[in-house]
């Protein structure tokens, strides 16, 4: 007879909270506040005593610590969550730059990398389709020939939170790292689409690159992404050459790829070939059936959506924000009261109107200040001060509010098949003595 499998704490949360309630704390759901059993139990978990057990909400288990493995050409510390293609993500007290550098800037692949290019300048890719005049440009030509242009641009995953989605989705289990937000250096897609003239007929892109799918077939691209005129006719969209003043890394798309900002990281195409301006939505691989694309109606948590319509592409990412001065499970000494918070804040289309953060599990909030964006899809850095209610465990809980209304929830409540679009508000464990 083969032994039962035990689950995690986190498993067993995101199987049935209410259960799991009751098993590992002796609580009920509903409500806030722990019992005195409850409290100890939490307590051990955590690693200290709970500095506000009348305000923990039910169906919370204590944050634990992030667990990283080495990874070559980046900061010791970024989480490999997958080797073929590769996938890291950027812890988020890792991102406590203004200009997210090089060496912890997350990593996502969807196939095999493909060979570095021996001449950057001499690599050649097409713009092609319902235009007038292809253009057949090598990245040497991209640079004399046009007007290129530096901005700072977030460049976020579309799977970005995805492992806080109770059940669990499909795909890698970012938490909230899988963003980034660098100075890109490039030319406006825009004045490509201009030089090339497009037709009445142009609807959308298709977007292409050398890397090979994981299973190493030469004839079928690793994926292919579009994005509709409209996106790629604003002067953010660019062509970029450069990251942070440096010649595009291999492994972040050299010798030339696609920024788009705001949007999911998949339109971005790295190691770019050939920009396809079609008649139609494109229809490549990671296109259509619920392949970056969230449902228009609320799916039912945990059932197989393929095959169902009704849903729509993912443009303009949700409003998120991360503390990024302490990490998760950070210990301070004994007697501190009041903690100096940094952190960032984005909202893809949208700009950032507020940030708040809670030390009592978000019985009270405090609004934090926001510095200004240098440029518009440049996330907003934040600081601020929040007082901590003496010795234990204690969550520092951020959230941020878009200039639409929107609000990070405390449980994501947007549940579809592949993961996309999970905002929840961070949750950073620290101990006091």
């Amino acid at each position: 007879m083969a032994a039962k499998k035990e689950r995690s704490v986190e498993e067993l949360y995101r199987d049935d909270p209410e259960r799991a309630d009751a098993e590992v704390f002796g609580r009920r759901s509903g409500g806030r506040g722990l019992a005195p059993k409850a409290a100890r139990a939490m307590a051990a978990a955590a690693g200290g005593r709970i500095a506000r057990p009348e305000a923990v909400p039910a169906g919370l288990v204590p944050r634990g610590s992030e667990t990283a493995g080495p990874l070559a050409g980046k900061t010791p510390g970024l989480i490999l969550l997958q080797e073929a293609p590769l996938v890291a993500e950027t812890p988020e007290h890792l991102l406590d730059d203004e200009t997210t550098p090089i060496t912890r800037f997350f990593l996502r692949n969807n196939g095999l990398p493909p060979p570095a290019v021996a001449d950057p300048d001499a690599h050649t890719f097409v713009v092609d389709g319902e235009v007038h005049r292809a253009l057949r440009l090598t990245v040497g030509e991209l640079k004399s020939r046009f007007r290129p242009v530096t901005c700072r641009l977030q460049m976020e995953c579309g799977g970005n939170g995805r492992a806080f989605h109770m059940p669990a989705a499909r795909g890698n289990p970012w938490g909230n790292g899988a963003i980034g937000c660098a100075e890109w250096t490039g030319v406006p897609l825009a004045d490509l689409l201009a030089a090339a003239g497009l037709r009445d007929t142009a609807v959308h892109t298709g977007h292409y690159g050398f890397d090979p799918p994981a299973s190493g077939d030469p004839a079928r691209p690793s994926i292919s992404r579009g994005i509709p005129i409209a996106k790629a006719m604003e002067r953010h969209t660019l062509v970029a050459f450069a990251m942070n003043g440096e010649p595009l890394p291999h492994a972040h798309g050299g010798p030339v790829r696609l920024v788009v900002p705001g949007w999911p990281g998949s339109v971005s195409h790295k190691w770019l070939t050939r920009i396809w301006v079609r008649d139609r939505v494109h229809d490549g691989p990671g296109m259509g059936g619920t392949s970056y694309r969230v449902p228009i109606l609320p799916v039912p948590p945990g059932v197989d959506a393929n095959g169902r319509t009704g849903f729509v592409d993912l443009a303009s990412m949700p409003v998120r924000s991360i503390l990024t001065s302490h990490a998760s499970g950070t210990r301070l000494p004994a007697g501190t009261s009041s903690l100096r918070l940094r952190g960032a804040a984005w909202a893809g289309e949208n700009d950032i109107a507020t940030v708040e953060v809670s030390a009592d599990f978000g019985l009270s909030w405090t609004a934090v200040r926001l510095s200004p964006a240098r440029n518009r899809y440049d996330w907003r850095r934040w600081s601020g001060a929040i007082r901590l209610a003496g010795e234990g465990y204690h969550e520092i809980w951020t959230r941020a509010a878009d200039t639409a209304g929107n609000v990070q929830p405390l449980r994501a409540a947007n549940w579809n098949p592949q993961g996309y679009g999970c905002n929840a508000i961070q949750r950073v464990a620290v101990l006091v003595g």
